[in-house]
């Protein structure tokens, strides 16, 4: 069985949102279209869900560790973007609410992890889209991969933040065994 997890399109991390990442809202779209299309047996989208997330909220952040406030509950941020088709998406993962949380692996959808939902389902192989390529896409299949799920990231549908950090991100999820595919838009 193979499962597509959707990464963190939300409102803030696209245009016009407190930590956008260029080409958020376009990606949102193509998403929506690659699961329109088929071809894997369960769709999951995965969520930055913030109350209290600590110091990984800073008025100065140094954008490795601390943030700008971002995703917080209650606010329109939180929100996957409406032009993510969330047809097909059975269950969405929150992760965050009072620490950093970057991979999809730490959230829980009615109190049941993810790769437990997956394992659940006969899940064992994922396919990773979404934002940040650089972070928590690459936190997302790294962690996917860690778990024994045979892992591809559509690099075609992500978006990440910095040309550096993208780089790094490839050359670790190589390192893990984890299928890349296409190339992803990059800010800078």
């Amino acid at each position: 069985m193979r499962a597509v997890i959707v990464v963190d399109v939300q409102n803030d991390f696209c245009e016009g949102g407190s930590l956008a990442v260029s080409g958020g809202s376009e990606l949102a779209v193509a998403i929506s279209a690659r699961l329109a299309e088929g071809g894997y047996d369960h769709a999951v989208a995965t969520r930055d869900h913030h109350i209290d997330p600590g110091p990984h909220f800073a008025t100065k952040p140094d954008y490795v560790d601390s943030w700008p406030v971002h995703c917080v509950v209650g606010t329109a941020g939180v929100e996957l973007h409406p032009h993510l088709d969330t047809t097909y998406v059975e269950a969405i993962f929150d992760k965050g609410e009072h620490q950093a949380a970057y991979s999809g692996f730490e959230g829980s959808y009615e109190g049941v992890g993810l790769a437990d939902w997956l394992r659940e389902r006969d899940v064992d192989s994922v396919e990773v889209v979404g934002i940040a390529t650089d972070h928590c896409v690459r936190a997302t299949a790294l962690d996917a991969a860690r778990q024994g799920f045979a892992t591809t990231v559509r690099l075609d549908l992500t978006a990440g933040v910095a040309a550096s950090t993208v780089e790094t991100a490839l050359v670790q999820l190589g390192a893990a065994g984890v299928t890349l595919v296409g190339t992803p838009v990059v800010a800078s």
